[in-house]
């Protein structure tokens, strides 16, 4: 799989290339750096409940396949449960101990742990979105279950398509929306690499 590195975060970040979607508007599709100058302007009565106008909802199929939107329902599912609400969730790299952690999930038997968070965005679409966060500097190290600095935890990132909202003017005279393809480098994970040599 091909991929790129750039710095993020605390060190170097793998990037996940994002899904082709050449003539994915009707005005044509977009790249990182450029945008069209022809685009629709919807009214605001295109933008009832929110939710994206028709000519553009056909065109959003590819966002299902992102894990970043698929956690955003059971993440907010756990946030409003009581039991949740009771407990504190950890701020720090966790010790790790083998028999409380076989039947957790990837993220948290990971030697490089992470949480997610929903990050939220009223102009863009999809709105809200599940990132990943590291929970530790450095890894853990399975023979001790605590915390190493031998080693770094670096999140892995995904670039994903979105939509931007920008406003415009509907017919020359109302206030209207259009809407800009851009490229949202979401984190999805965390991963242990070897420190970068400081010599």
């Amino acid at each position: 799989m091909p991929a790129e590195t750039r710095a993020a975060g605390r060190g170097p970040a793998p990037i996940l290339p994002a899904d082709s979607c050449s003539g994915w508007l009707a005005t044509g599709g977009a790249d990182h750096h450029h945008h069209h100058s022809r685009r629709h302007c919807f009214s605001p009565e295109d933008l009832k409940d929110g939710e994206l106008p028709r000519l553009l909802r056909s065109r959003t199929a590819r966002w299902d396949r992102h894990s970043s939107l698929q956690l955003v329902p059971h993440l907010e599912s756990e946030q409003a449960s009581p039991r949740r609400q009771r407990r504190q969730p950890s701020q720090g790299c966790p010790d790790l101990k083998l028999q409380d952690i076989l039947n957790k999930e990837v993220n948290e038997r990971s030697i490089s742990p992470w949480r997610y968070r929903i990050d939220e965005d009223e102009n863009r679409y999809p709105r809200k979105l599940a990132f990943a966060e590291c929970l530790c500097e450095g890894c853990v190290d399975v023979k001790t279950g605590r915390e190493t600095t031998s080693l770094n935890s670096v999140p892995i990132i995904q670039s994903m398509m979105v939509l931007q909202r920008k406003p415009c003017q509907h017919n020359g005279e109302a206030a209207g929306f259009t809407f800009e393809v851009q490229y949202l480098d979401v984190p999805v994970a965390c991963a242990c690499v070897l420190p970068r040599s400081s010599s």
